[in-house]
């Protein structure tokens, strides 16, 4: 029995012992699980909270300690790599799953990887010359990827039935001019980025005109195939066990199956929660995000069909190279004929309930631009002034035009949708508008440095004296993309 199934996992989540339902999730028992879960039913305590203290303990986070002598920013950074690096640990008794390398990990309540954030802070261990540990991680990712057919949302057991964002060819692009010569290298990453990519499009075989969805996997209406976020499972999330029965509470036994899958599925999105998955973006209850054909994961798909097409290329596998060619650019056509909207001047994502495009438009719509999928000149102008016009803030580039009390919404700005943004303005030519959104970015994380002496996962780009609101828990310090993004843009514009 998984521990998330067991009396005792629940009856703590829903005793409100810790504020946070993550705490408990990733707790470190004493002996296995089993064995204290049988000892619990036996005792049957009066006192939880004593019983708890007794059986389990709980990871530290060296990366809140106070720092010494820290005078900026760059500094704070590259002190803080190796407290959010975590070395190789073979236990097996927590959720934590086991790595064969070491790894970097955002910080505060994550103490574990998070796969798309690993992206992100590979920039700036690359730039603060930790390319060993780059290498090391995407080892992990290739081992994760070899038992699980994917890489989770992050390496916790409860974690494994979804992914989230796919950026294992990122890392691949990132170290190939260094490993691509190594044959043996190449052949590891070609194995796991094929793995990956079956992952994404297993099901297809299952799609027909009146049963158009599978997993992950969607038949257009034109009989094209492209990506959406899931989830394996639909049931309470174990990390929000009792927020998650608590928004449910008044639906209907069906309705509560299709949130817990539509709350997971975001999840895997990385982007938990935003109007971009919500029918009322005041209700959290009307999520929907299997509803949704996302634009940047289906961007990231057609990356991953290039990457692993040079690898077959590099491998002189030609006709394997040729088929996934042929598939890049059967998803670029689908991409430009379903999410750009004219109106808007934007890719948005596609609503497969409704057959029409979304109206919340997102930052999310840049990684058309990051990886290089506009090729109408017009649209890149377009796209490149509604940037500088509507997404841009005083301090940065905003998560959405919409404003909710969710995270991943207006006023709220997010390292790696700076990244996205400011590369791929980058890479047309906007080097003015990129400077400026980078310079933006950076002052905001230096003037909420001067006050608060760290670094955190989001920030008000909107009023920069106001904290970023919205989330499932406070605002965490470390933090390992916006260092990665931060150092990154300390290179590219070092004059700031």
């Amino acid at each position: 029995m998984k521990f998330e199934h067991s009396r005792l996992f629940k009856d703590v989540q829903l005793s409100g012992i810790f504020n946070d339902s993550k705490t408990f999730a990733d707790a470190i028992p004493k002996q296995s699980w089993q064995a204290i879960c049988d000892f619990y039913e036996e005792l049957q305590p009066k006192d939880l909270a004593e019983f708890v203290d007794v059986h389990f303990e709980f990871a530290q986070a060296p990366e809140l300690d106070a720092l010494d002598d820290v005078s900026s920013v760059q500094d704070y950074i590259e002190q803080l790599w190796d407290r959010l690096t975590r070395q190789v640990c073979d236990q097996n008794t927590s959720s934590l799953l086991s790595l064969p390398k070491p790894y970097v990990v955002p910080g505060g309540r994550f103490n574990e990887i998070y796969y798309w954030d690993s992206y992100f802070t590979a920039l700036g261990l690359m730039d603060s010359g930790r390319e060993t540990l780059v290498e090391n991680m995407l080892d992990n990712f290739c081992s994760l990827i070899g038992s699980l057919g994917h890489v989770p949302n992050g390496n916790r057991s409860y974690y494994a039935t979804r992914s989230q964002p796919p950026v294992t060819a990122l890392m691949v692009d990132l170290l190939w001019d260094k490993k691509s010569s190594d044959k043996q290298w190449v052949k590891k990453v070609t194995t796991a980025l094929r793995r990956e990519y079956e992952f994404w499009m297993k099901g297809q075989g299952e799609l027909c005109a009146k049963n158009n969805t599978h997993a992950r996997i969607v038949m257009m209406p034109c009989g094209g195939l492209l990506n959406r976020y899931w989830d394996n499972e639909a049931l309470p999330r174990p990390e929000s066990y009792r927020e998650d029965l608590e928004d449910a509470k008044h639906l209907t036994a069906q309705q509560k199956l299709s949130f817990y899958r539509n709350i997971r599925a975001a999840c895997e999105s990385g982007w938990d929660f935003s109007s971009r998955w919500l029918r009322d973006p005041s209700d959290l209850k009307t999520i929907a995000t299997t509803e949704m054909v996302p634009i940047d994961l289906n961007a990231l798909i057609y990356f991953l069909e290039l990457q692993l097409a040079r690898c077959y290329l590099a491998l002189s596998h030609h006709a394997e190279y040729k088929k996934l060619d042929k598939k890049s650019k059967s998803r670029a056509d689908l991409i430009e004929q379903y999410m750009w909207d004219e109106q808007a001047s934007w890719y948005v994502d596609y609503d497969i309930a409704n057959k029409c495009q979304r109206e919340v438009q997102t930052m999310a719509g840049a990684t058309a631009l990051f990886f290089n999928l506009v090729k109408d000149d017009s649209h890149v102008l377009r796209m490149s002034k509604k940037i500088m016009s509507e997404f841009c803030k005083v301090g940065g580039l905003v998560t959405t035009l919409t404003e909710t009390p969710q995270q991943w919404d207006s006023p709220n700005g997010w390292a790696p949708l700076q990244w996205f943004g400011v590369k791929g303005l980058l890479n047309y030519g906007f080097e003015k508008e990129a400077k400026l959104i980078g310079k933006r970015w950076l002052h905001t994380l230096e003037s909420n440095f001067a006050i608060n002496q760290c670094l955190l996962e989001k920030y008000n780009v909107i009023e920069l004296n106001k904290k970023a609101q919205g989330g499932e828990y406070i605002v965490q310090q470390g933090f390992g993309w916006t260092n990665g993004v931060a150092c990154r843009l300390y290179k590219l514009f070092p004059d700031k």
